[in-house]
């Protein structure tokens, strides 16, 4: 843990992570969106990582039993046609990620790409009748320290994941006023709080949503996000990563959030408006 946070600190490669970053950045966003996972509800790299993933531990089973070489070889080679897409994934969440979790991830994508260099290796050597499994076992070796840096970033440091839940759970499960219909602007967002906890509340007519102001994706702050479109297609935009929320129902009409900003409970009572827990 030590060595991870002197890694998140560590300034060296900065510049070539900012070029990186353009790079990416610069694709057609709906590619990027795709690759966020804004079409699946939650973050895509998790899910195409399963496969390389799982071929590769598959084949490390297999070459331990005897006549299964064959299997493993085929397994090898799916797991390394399967990281295309994963590692595509993967660099499109990396590149609106804190800087501190994208240092830890350039080291993560590096081991990655060294372990799947050796299973490359393995197969060649497969192919011309050696056995290979000295060069899949230490791919297996570094793509397993790819993966510990990668469970860091997404449950040490959150990346990846809905960080505007936990305000869920400090929201009251009974119904609580945060003011009155009349004080709501009508198409402008207005931010009230719940306790600690910001409300982003969307008022068109006697009509009103409200969904947690601090965005999912690294929660920035929705209320000082430009609105784009109007009526029921009207959007707010995350001010920090371009995050975009449609403001009737909360759903991510565009990454890098993959999940839909959560929305309370709401109901206008003798004109005050009041909400609570989903």
């Amino acid at each position: 843990m030590q060595l991870l946070n002197r890694l998140e600190t560590n300034r060296l490669f900065d510049g070539v992570i900012d070029k990186v970053q353009a790079a990416i950045t610069s694709t057609p966003e709906r590619l990027r969106d795709a690759l966020h996972g804004v079409w699946l509800g939650h973050a895509l790299h998790p899910v195409l990582v399963q496969v390389p993933a799982g071929a590769f531990i598959s084949a490390g089973i297999l070459d331990l039993v005897p006549g299964q070489r064959r299997a493993a070889t085929t397994l090898i080679a799916v797991g390394t046609a399967g990281v295309t897409p994963a590692i595509a994934a993967g660099w499109a969440d990396w590149s609106q990620m804190t800087k501190d979790k994208q240092r830890v991830g350039l080291v993560h994508a590096t081991a990655n790409a060294v372990g799947v260099g050796l299973y490359a290796a393995s197969l060649v050597a497969r192919a011309r009748g050696r056995s290979g499994r000295a060069l899949s076992y230490a791919g297996l070796s570094v793509i397993g320290l790819g993966a510990y840096l990668g469970g860091h970033i997404s449950y040490a440091r959150g990346g990846g994941m809905n960080q505007a839940a936990p305000d869920l759970n400090r929201v009251p499960e009974e119904w609580t006023s945060l003011g009155s219909l009349a004080s709501l602007p009508e198409g402008k967002p207005a931010v009230r709080t719940l306790g600690d906890v910001p409300v982003l509340l969307w008022r068109e007519g006697d009509n009103v949503t409200a969904m947690l102001e601090r965005c999912s994706h690294e929660t920035g702050p929705l209320g000082e996000g430009e609105v784009v479109g109007t009526g029921h297609d009207a959007c707010v935009v995350c001010p920090w990563h371009g995050s975009t929320f449609r403001l009737r129902d909360g759903v991510a009409v565009h990454g890098p959030a993959a999940n839909d900003q959560p929305l309370l409970r709401v109901r206008v009572e003798a004109g005050q408006v009041e909400v609570a827990q989903p």
